[in-house]
């Protein structure tokens, strides 16, 4: 089957990559000849594991190809996938769905037979209602089933999401589409991927809603971990005993600084705005979103506390960038607004991320980013473990000890033992857990 990829973002690019790999005919389409360019000479624009190895095998068999030339692509295609971005619209918090409505327009001049055009992109709800009436408008004549197909790939594991997934969600009320869509998915019936069809704009809310759960659990598990430090109990361990119970689940339950991404921070704010309105109020949702935001602040000023309040002056080595590891996403990452509250109170910031250091210079000025994580603590007052990257997991303790001006750690992942970090002579402050070390 011939595919066509609008949009060559996290998702367009690992979705087109999968389907190649599946065996179908895939023309990637960008508007950004620069991003094309190095695309074609082997260049990721996003770091995610094998992407790489995937994008150069399918290369190699013909199966997958790269251009700035949507009209042909779109032409000669059975299905077209719209997976271009939908950012946070500034001032409401909506999703800005003009990059999705101008491709909308260029696939409905293009299209010839019947296609059947799939948003990839997450848009809120009603956003297919509006896709099939600018492709009537523009081509009264069009052969064309609008379909929405959400993704729900994680990044840094983006590739094994999409090819075992828990669920295939498609929406759509027309058999040919439902055909059509079958098809594309077949290869993933090896590995009984569960195709859930439905009606458009409940797909295109069951999105939403799935990001807005998860982004819950994690903000639930970081205000239990509040009181756990309070209490004087031990936050992993409240995890592990609520998760053991199958009804709530084990994922989505490690605190930390909050969460971050290209996702749950757009999605929470375009599900309360959709919410708004409808008149329905999301209560929950809007909690989620301000505790989130206050968390991020206040994990600075854990850093500056580990230092008795005295900040003024210290250098603070930070270990992590990205919002999680695997990926070199910056998107609303936790460590933005720790890096910007620890140098308005005077800090010298210092940082090291494997992947993430590029795009972080395009966002956080005057730090000085180093080469390796023990470059970054040599000399440090304090050490900050912000993303959980493995390399971080087992640092060589007594080198730590030896680089840093004082044995400060602050563990925002809570990746290290309390008890490895007292026999190691450490100030260990973590997440949620009873004691501080020494």
């Amino acid at each position: 089957m011939r595919v066509a990829m609008i949009g060559t973002g996290y998702v367009g690019l690992v979705t087109g990559a999968c389907l190649a790999d599946f065996g179908h005919v895939v023309t990637c389409v960008d508007k950004d000849p620069a991003k094309i360019e190095g695309l074609l000479a082997g260049r990721m624009p996003i770091y995610e594991p094998g992407l790489d190895d995937l994008v150069a095998r399918n290369v190699r068999e013909k199966r997958l190809s790269f251009t700035t030339e949507l009209a042909p692509a779109v032409r000669d295609a059975a299905v077209v996938f719209l997976a271009v971005g939908t950012p946070s619209r500034r001032g409401d918090g909506h999703a800005d769905l003009s990059y999705v409505y101008g491709a909308v327009r260029e696939i409905a001049a293009a299209v010839e037979g019947f296609t059947v055009v799939v948003t990839k992109s997450t848009v809120p709800v009603g956003t297919g209602d509006e896709v099939e009436r600018l492709i009537r408008e523009v081509r009264p004549d069009a052969d064309v089933s609008v379909v929405s197909n959400p993704e729900f790939l994680r990044e840094g594991a983006a590739i094994e999401d999409f090819k075992r997934p828990d669920r295939i969600v498609v929406g759509t009320d027309e058999q040919r589409a439902r055909e059509v869509m079958a098809e594309v998915y077949r290869p993933l019936h090896l590995n009984q991927g569960p195709l859930l069809f439905t009606a458009r704009r409940t797909s295109e809310l069951i999105k939403y809603a799935a990001n807005a759960f998860l982004a819950t659990k994690v903000t639930f598990i970081n205000e239990i971990a509040d009181l756990c430090e309070k209490a004087g109990a031990n936050v992993q361990e409240v995890a592990r005993g609520i998760g053991l119970d199958n009804r709530i689940g084990s994922k989505f339950l490690h605190a930390g600084p909050g969460f971050g991404g290209s996702c749950f921070p757009k999605d929470t704010l375009a599900l309360l705005r959709t919410g708004q309105e409808y008149g329905v109020p999301l209560r929950i949702v809007e909690s989620v979103v301000g505790v989130n935001d206050a968390r991020k602040a206040a994990m600075a000023r854990r850093v500056i506390a580990a230092l008795d309040g005295n900040i003024a002056g210290k250098t603070v080595a930070l270990l992590g960038l990205a919002f999680k590891p695997n990926t070199d996403d910056m998107r609303d990452s936790p460590s933005i607004p720790i890096v910007l509250a620890l140098q308005d109170k005077g800090a010298k910031v210092r940082a090291y991320d494997p992947q993430a250091m590029e795009e972080a210079q395009k966002i956080l000025s005057d730090v000085d980013y180093r080469s390796s994580a023990y470059d970054c603590l040599d000399g440090a007052d304090v050490g900050v473990i912000v993303t959980e990257w493995d390399e971080f997991r087992a640092l060589d303790l007594d080198r730590v000890k030896r680089l840093l001006m004082q044995p400060v750690i602050v563990d925002l992942r809570n990746i290290y033992r309390l008890d490895d970090m007292k026999r190691h002579g450490f100030r260990y402050e973590s997440i949620g857990r009873e004691g501080t070390a020494p």
